[in-house]
C-alpha cells in the first residue's frame, strides 16, 4: 500500500542531508588523491571519537574546516568533491582541544549562544546534526561513520593481520591474504505503530529513565525483508500484531553504523505484553494525551535530529516540544 497524503514526513530528516558528490571513481586514483591533498583549496574535517569542531557564525553553525597544511596527521578519508573543492576527513585529536578540556567538551545545554562567535567547540552529531547546514551535516555524518568503521576493523577477520587503508579510506586490505574489507552498514527498521483509534504506541528500554519514550525499532535479520522485520520486531517487543507496514524514509544513524528505515504500521491487536529484556514500559497515546504529557513534563520525546521524532510528528500532524 502506498503512503497516504497525511503520512508524508513533516520536515527534513536531519541526518539524511548532504550536498557533496562522493566521487567514488576517484578513490582508487592515487595520483588524484595526492594532488588533491596538496591543493590549497582542499578542506579537511577533523574527526575524533565521533566529534568535530564547530563554531557559531552569526545565526549559523558551521563545521570548522582546515587546509591540508593545517590538518593534524592521521588516517585520511575522501568525503567527496563540491564545486571543484575536495573534502577529506582526518581521524585525529581535535586541534586545540586537550584531554579533559572543559571548554572543548562543553555540552549544548549551555548552547552555542553562550560561546563567543567564531570560537571552536567540540560536538557530536546528536548535538549539532540538526544545526549544521546541508553540506556540513553531510560531511559530519559521513566522517563519523567512516571513523567508527575503521576503529573496529583494523585487523583482518580471516587471519588477524593488521590491514592497511586504501581507496581514500573506503577499503581496508589485508597484506597477508590480499582480502578486501569494505565499510559496513547495519539496516534497522523503526516503526510508528497506530491502532484503529489512531493512537500511537511509545515505549522505553530498561536503560532509559522514566518518561523518556520513543517508537519501536530493531535490526533486520539475515534473509529477512524490511516489512517482515517490522512485523516481527513489534510482536517480539510488545506482543502486538501489525499489518500493512509502509515505508516513509531513511536516514543514517552512525552510532556506530546503522541505517534507520522508517515505517508506519497498523495494529490489529492492542494488548501490550512487553519483553522484559527489551522494554521497561509501553503505552498507547492519543494526540491529546501526548500533548498533555509533554506539557506536564511526564513525557519526553527523541530529539529532532532522530527519524523517530519525524515519524512521531508526522503522525501527530505538527511539531512537538519536549526533547530528551
Amino acid at each position: 500500500m502506498g503512503t497516504t497524503a497525511e503520512e508524508q514526513l513533516i520536515g527534513p530528516l536531519l541526518l539524511a542531508r548532504g550536498t557533496i558528490d562522493r566521487s567514488s571513481a576517484l578513490r582508487a586514483d592515487e595520483r588524484w588523491l595526492d594532488a588533491a591533498w596538496t591543493d590549497p583549496a582542499t578542506r579537511v574535517l577533523v574527526i575524533d571519537d565521533g566529534r568535530t569542531l564547530v563554531r557559531r557564525v552569526g545565526d549559523d553553525v558551521q563545521a570548522v574546516l582546515y587546509t591540508t597544511a593545517q590538518a593534524p596527521p592521521g588516517e585520511r578519508y575522501l568525503l567527496g568533491v563540491e564545486g571543484g573543492v575536495a573534502y577529506f576527513a582526518v581521524a585525529a585529536p581535535l586541534p586545540g582541544i586537550s584531554t579533559g578540556d572543559v571548554n572543548g567538551r562543553v555540552t549544548f545545554a549551555m548552547s552555542l549562544r553562550d560561546t563567543p562567535e567564531g570560537t571552536p567547540v567540540a560536538a557530536g552529531l546528536r548535538q549539532v546534526g540538526g544545526l549544521l547546514g546541508d553540506r556540513d551535516a553531510g560531511l559530519l555524518v559521513y566522517a563519523v561513520a567512516l571513523e567508527a568503521w575503521h576503529a573496529s576493523h583494523e585487523h583482518c577477520p580471516r587471519c588477524g593481520a593488521r590491514t592497511t587503508v586504501q581507496a581514500g579510506g573506503h577499503i581496508r586490505v589485508c597484506p597477508q591474504d590480499a582480502s578486501q574489507h569494505f565499510p559496513r552498514v547495519d539496516p534497522a527498521v523503526i516503526m510508528l505503530v497506530r491502532d484503529e483509534d489512531d493512537r500511537c504506541l511509545l515505549a522505553r528500554g530498561p536503560q532509559w529513565p522514566e518518561g523518556r519514550l520513543s517508537i519501536l525499532a530493531g535490526f533486520v535479520e539475515p534473509g529477512e525483508s524490511l516489512e517482515y522485520a517490522v512485523i516481527r520486531e513489534v510482536a517480539e517487543e510488545v506482543g502486538v500484531t501489525v499489518v500493512n507496514p509502509r515505508y516513509l524514509g531513511s536516514q543514517p544513524w552512525p552510532f556506530p553504523r546503522s541505517l534507520m528505515l522508517g515505517f508506519f504500521a497498523d495494529a490489529t491487536t492492542t494488548t501490550l505484553i512487553p519483553d522484559a529484556d527489551e522494554i521497561a514500559e509501553a503505552r498507547w497515546y492519543s494526540r491529546e494525551e501526548m500533548a498533555s504529557a509533554l506539557e506536564s513534563g511526564e513525557l519526553r520525546l527523541p530529539p529532532p535530529v532522530s527519524i523517530a521524532r519525524r515519524l512521531i510528528e508526522t503522525w501527530y500532524g505538527g511539531e512537538l516540544v519536549g526533547d530528551w
